[in-house]
């Protein structure tokens, strides 16, 4: 299984949730004090009807019963109305420290070291992200109101009894040790049960969405079954663990109606004795007895609802973890590159098996285009990764204009190296923000111009609304090329010293082939450029091409001296071309 990201104690856990709650002191307090104001009004109505047990039995007027039956009514609307208000200011509270949390998580996720995301990987992330905040705002809207009311309910009732006759409080009391003894015997069962049961739910995210994400491949090697049954493994022990939890739980809730059993018997048994020998009313045991019932519901929603407040607090301890993560710790004193050479010296990678990279160096000079050409698993990806700045190697360094890349800081790098993948992602937004987003303080003109650089402004003017056209999600649908040619303009837009395309025009397909190598080529005019070749024709257009074979670059050299050299290559271009020898197709 890989690492994981960090899960908060339960003490981190409280201190986030407290200083979040500080932030918001009057709202707050608002919400606590119309709760307890609710909770109070309830107790009016058992205290009432125990006036009116002892009127009735005193033999009281009619004015003196609907008088209590005014006060009964009146109480019941006001706690009603002070239930409401409460309950919207208590679930305004949690939405908006989740709101906050959930800002902050997403924040510490978007700056985690891609080294971090590749070793622990995405369904975790997404796990949390999903899974994690869907549990804890179904809580906090429908569970942690009613705890509130609950809580003070139990207090001011178990108040009231005591008020009531202390007799009959301590009677009531025969109940806690038994509810006690319930809460020590599952507390302890329950917690890492639930622990297990979120990070099972992680790891059939994880399964699911590297099977969607590989599937491609999947088919590719016919690896669905491998992959189906590796899924249904997660999802079974996911299944399990949580009728593991269930089966606790409902013998946890049986402990609990003995406690009940007990604490009312006791209440009655006690209030009997003491009536009958003249020492209290019955009006006073009726009301005791009603407190005590009135004590069921929210004792039984804390017993009942603890599975959802443990599932909750293991899952807003999974986002403390990485609301809590510190923001990547720069070099003291970060180095600004002066030249655009990229250099990777002694690369070694491996990742769970056998080493990709083995000992691989590689010099970039500045404006230098260079194209990694290979079979399938020879390590392209995995170089380009590295020479990027988004893995870290086992062993080895990458230098961008001399300085390591760690001296220089990953934000930095990030400005100078721009990695370009076939994944290319349309977000929600205008045609215009989406290119924007490389550079936010670019104007319409700057935006435009990057568009037309790589080729982009016929179509564009074309879409319904020219370059105010709503693109991403459920709005104007673009093609993989066009997608392509998106990510290539924020490339000219961002202006970075260095890009690395990884099959960044593999999605063209043979249609769009050229028009997307030409705006790859548009775009990284001048610049220090490392390019994964899916086509020939891509190294074809490079001053220089390297070979990686298992790991290791076994040829280096310009097109047509490696053709001449009848090595690798040109077994390469053969099989690609059909031609053999030196021919010059269209070089720029």
């Amino acid at each position: 299984m890989s690492d994981l990201l960090p899960v908060s104690t339960p003490k981190q856990t409280w201190a986030m949730l407290r200083a979040q709650l500080l932030r918001q002191r009057r709202l707050s307090s608002a919400a606590l004090l119309v709760m307890l104001a609710a909770s109070g009004a309830g107790l009016v109505a058992p205290w009432m009807i125990g006036v009116l047990v002892d009127d009735v039995t005193a033999g009281a007027g009619t004015n003196r019963i609907v008088g209590i039956v005014a006060v009964l009514v009146g109480a019941a609307l006001v706690a009603g109305m002070l239930v409401g208000i409460g309950t919207a200011l208590v679930a305004r509270v949690g939405e908006t420290v989740l709101a906050r949390v959930r800002e902050r998580v997403l924040d510490r996720a978007l700056h985690l070291p891609s080294s971090t995301l590749e070793e622990v990987g995405i369904g975790d992330l997404l796990s949390r992200a999903g899974d994690d905040v869907s549990v804890v705002t179904r809580a906090i809207t429908q569970t942690v109101p009613d705890l509130v009311q609950a809580v003070f309910t139990i207090a001011l009732t178990g108040a009231g009894l005591f008020a009531l006759d202390w007799r009959l409080g301590l009677a009531g009391l025969a109940a806690v040790p038994m509810y006690v003894v319930s809460l020590r015997w599952y507390l302890p069962r329950s917690g890492p049960y639930y622990a297990k049961e979120r990070i099972a739910i992680g790891e059939r995210t994880q399964a699911l969405a590297s099977s969607l994400r590989g599937k491609a491949t999947v088919r590719a090697y016919r690896l669905e079954d491998t992959h189906i049954d590796r899924l249904t493994d997660r999802s079974a022990s996911a299944m399990n663990l949580s009728l593991d939890v269930f089966r606790l739980f409902t013998r946890f809730a049986s402990r609990n109606n003995r406690a009940e059993f007990v604490g009312l018997t006791a209440v009655l048994v006690v209030g009997f004795l003491l009536v009958r020998g003249d020492m209290t009313s019955v009006g006073a045991v009726t009301a005791a007895a009603l407190y005590f019932h009135r004590l069921f519901n929210p004792v039984g929603f804390l017993i009942m609802e603890f599975d959802e407040i443990q599932s909750a607090g293991a899952s807003m301890a999974r986002l403390a973890g990485v609301a809590a993560l510190d923001p990547p710790a720069g070099p003291a004193n970060p180095r600004e590159p002066a030249t655009a050479s990229l250099e990777v010296q002694g690369i070694t990678h491996h990742y769970d098996g056998p080493a990709v990279l083995h000992d691989v160096s590689v010099r970039l000079e500045p404006g230098e285009r260079v194209a990694l050409v290979g079979a399938s698993g020879a390590g392209k990806t995995t170089l380009a990764g590295i020479a990027a700045g988004v893995l870290a190697p086992v062993d080895g360094v990458v230098k961008l204009g001399g300085f390591d890349l760690a001296d220089i800081g990953e934000a930095r790098v990030r400005r100078h190296i721009a990695l370009l993948s076939q994944e290319v992602h349309v977000f929600d937004g205008t045609l215009l923000d989406d290119v924007r987003l490389a550079r936010d303080d670019a104007s319409d003109a700057e935006v435009l111009a990057a568009l037309d650089v790589v080729g982009a402004t016929g179509w564009v003017n074309a879409l319904p609304d020219g370059p105010a056209t709503q693109v991403g999600e459920g709005a104007h649908e673009l093609t993989a090329a066009q997608a392509q040619q998106l990510a290539l303009a924020r490339l000219v837009l961002a202006d970075p010293m260095v890009a690395v395309l990884d099959e960044a025009t593999a999605e063209a397909g043979s249609a769009g082939a050229r028009v997307l190598e030409e705006a790859a080529d548009a775009a990284t005019r001048g610049r220090t450029t490392l390019v994964v070749a899916h086509r020939l024709t891509q190294a074809e257009r490079a001053d220089r091409v390297l070979v990686l074979d298992k790991g290791v670059v076994v040829e280096s050299g310009s097109h047509d001296e490696l053709l001449a050299a009848g090595g690798r290559y040109a077994d390469l271009w053969w099989s690609w071309t059909g031609i053999r020898g030196v021919r010059n197709f269209g070089r720029h």
